[in-house]
């Protein structure tokens, strides 16, 4: 059927319900692509956004199971409205890569997860990174360095600092995950810690790590930052759900409580992208609860509503077709 004539005005919130973008429904069908009941699949090349799963789960060091994360995001995402309230992201066009192989030594899992992020960057596109646990975010950086990235820095949104040289005398320990990347001098400033040893306050010192913690960021009900004059132009983003209160997000491994909320955590988030370009994002550290199918869909929300912040931030079109 051909689309109406105002098909490619943006959907009015409330109004249409679930509109879709052109392309056969999936609906009913269980997919693990982002939005795959709500729009068809993309080509890689026409999608800003790339979606990466990387299921890895093998240094959690209180409760497991955030190697089911990815799957459960991208599941609950074929629930989340295509309109985010100011336009609809996904036209901007979202392809799901099929989850990584994280078998083997972690020195080999992290060079797969550089060269994958490396590729996505090699196409001029957005990578989104789904885990699986922290030390997934160490791999990603080094895509980056990998594609030739050079000045950028990472902003971290987190219950812990992660700075510890080695945790349980393992250095690639989900508990490692940022001093491997100060280590590779990449800048780094945190946002709603509360949660960290002696050892990662010496590295914070060490290593010039600028920082909100929770206990000024959240009784003042921060939601906006602003980064060091001298941090670089370009920032990549990770977000450890454990950062979220775990009233929140309770489906994590290590919940500390005295994080921030919905609105706080987006609204810094859209604090961010407007005094630095946003160069892409991770959400990690994700442990679905089963029977409790609400922080799988806060989840799904989030890496969304991030997607729409950086589309709008980059001009991209937030209108498309629909079909019936």
């Amino acid at each position: 059927m051909t689309a109406p004539k105002d098909a490619t005005r943006p959907v009015p919130p409330g109004n249409q319900g679930r509109r879709r973008l052109a392309g056969r429904s999936t609906r009913g069908q269980r997919s693990f692509s982002f939005l795959a009941t709500e729009i068809p699949p993309t080509p890689p090349e026409q999608a800003l956004f790339h979606i990466l799963p990387v299921p890895w789960e093998r240094s959690v060091s209180y409760g497991g199971g955030t190697a089911k994360g990815p799957a459960a995001i991208l599941e609950a995402s074929g629930q989340v409205e295509l309109w985010d309230g100011h336009g609809i992201p996904a036209a901007a066009g979202i392809y799901t890569h099929p989850p990584l192989d994280v078998r083997g030594k972690p020195e080999a899992v992290i060079a797969r997860i550089a060269r994958a992020v490396a590729a996505i960057l090699a196409l001029g596109k957005i990578p989104v990174v789904l885990g699986g646990e922290h030390t997934v975010t160490y791999g990603v950086i080094r895509g980056y360095l990998q594609a030739g990235y050079r000045d950028f820095g990472v902003v971290q949104l987190d219950a812990h600092a992660d700075l510890r040289d080695r945790y349980e005398d393992d250095p690639f320990s989900h508990a490692c995950a940022m001093r491997r990347v100060v280590e590779a001098g990449i800048p780094l400033f945190q946002l709603a810690v509360r949660a960290l040893g002696e050892e990662e306050v010496a590295a914070r010192q060490r290593y010039g790590v600028g920082h909100i913690d929770a206990e000024d960021l959240v009784p003042a009900r921060l939601t906006s930052l602003t980064l060091p004059a001298d941090f670089p132009p370009k920032v990549f983003f990770t977000l450890d759900v454990d950062g979220l209160d775990p009233i929140l997000m309770p489906a994590t491994g290590t919940p500390v409580p005295g994080g921030t909320d919905w609105y706080q955590t987006l609204r810094l988030f859209d604090s961010l992208a407007a005094q630095r370009q946003i160069i892409g994002l991770d959400l990690m550290e994700f442990a679905p609860i089963p029977g409790l199918h609400a922080p799988d869909f806060t989840a799904a929300l989030l890496v969304y509503r991030l997607m729409g912040t950086l589309s709008r931030r980059r001009g991209q079109p937030e209108t498309a077709t629909t079909s019936s």
